[in-house]
């Protein structure tokens, strides 16, 4: 049994950009390159080290406009998007960087919410939700029942997703995990399902709430998880269009 590797994205800064690619080198213990490499600490968020939970971040599921955010990159430098701000580019490393980001943020975040205090670089595991090196599969079929579901198409970039596979049934995500998949040159363990949150529920051409994906999941199938949690157990190259192969 077999299915397709049908689109890679990558977040580089957690919570705000999504970007497609093509392919991507996977490591082993590693996310998805550039993905989470970077997160904007609000004020009064937990600092130090290491990883650090969600809540310490600015992030969609507290403002919605942050899901509008599209990402590019290159070389040093990231190059952002916005339907209601003029584009911006910055080299997140310096202090120049993280400046024009709060600045270009701040018309398009909340009032109500904890301003960005830091924009700091992450541990070599990636900042995402879980506290591991974790790459995040997702199921194309499973997306398309829930735009059943609710009456409406949804785009991946709702869910923040690396890889989303075709050929699965519904749901068919979550028999996989403690298995292993092996894409293009890469293998994967899966871990464990995803929980959503609000920030699912907002549209990524408008940043506006339109959905109510998390009632939906709670409805239609009891819970609120949408694709899983995996990590890199044998490094290589994945393309889209790969075969991907339950081991």
């Amino acid at each position: 049994m077999s299915w397709t590797l049908a689109q890679i994205w990558r977040h580089p800064i957690k919570g705000i950009g999504a970007e497609r690619l093509d392919h991507a080198g996977l490591q082993v213990d590693r996310p998805l390159p550039l993905d989470r490499a970077w997160a904007v600490l609000e004020e009064g968020g937990e600092g130090g080290e290491g990883w650090r939970a969600c809540r310490n971040f600015l992030r969609g599921a507290k403002g919605a406009s942050l899901m509008a955010v599209t990402a590019r990159v290159e070389g040093d430098v990231i190059h952002l998007s916005h339907p209601a701000r003029p584009d911006l580019s910055i080299d997140p490393d310096t202090q120049d960087g993280a400046e024009a980001l709060f600045a270009w943020l701040k018309p398009i975040y909340p009032t109500d919410r904890r301003a960005p205090a830091a924009l700091i670089k992450a541990p070599a595991q990636g900042m995402s939700d879980a506290p591991f090196a974790s790459v995040a599969v997702l199921n194309m079929a499973s997306l398309r029942a829930l735009s059943q579901k609710l009456g409406q198409d949804l785009d991946p970039r709702r869910f923040r997703g690396n890889l989303w596979l075709e050929g699965l049934a519904p749901w068919e995500e979550f028999d996989l995990v403690g298995k292993r998949l092996r894409i293009g040159a890469a293998e994967l363990e899966v871990i464990e399902p995803i929980t959503r949150c609000r920030a699912t529920e907002a549209n990524p051409d408008t940043g506006r709430r339109d959905a109510g994906t998390l009632a939906a999941l709670q409805d239609g199938w009891g819970h609120a998880d949408f694709g899983a949690y995996a990590m890199v157990r044998r490094a290589g190259r994945v393309d889209v269009g790969d075969e991907v192969t339950k081991l």
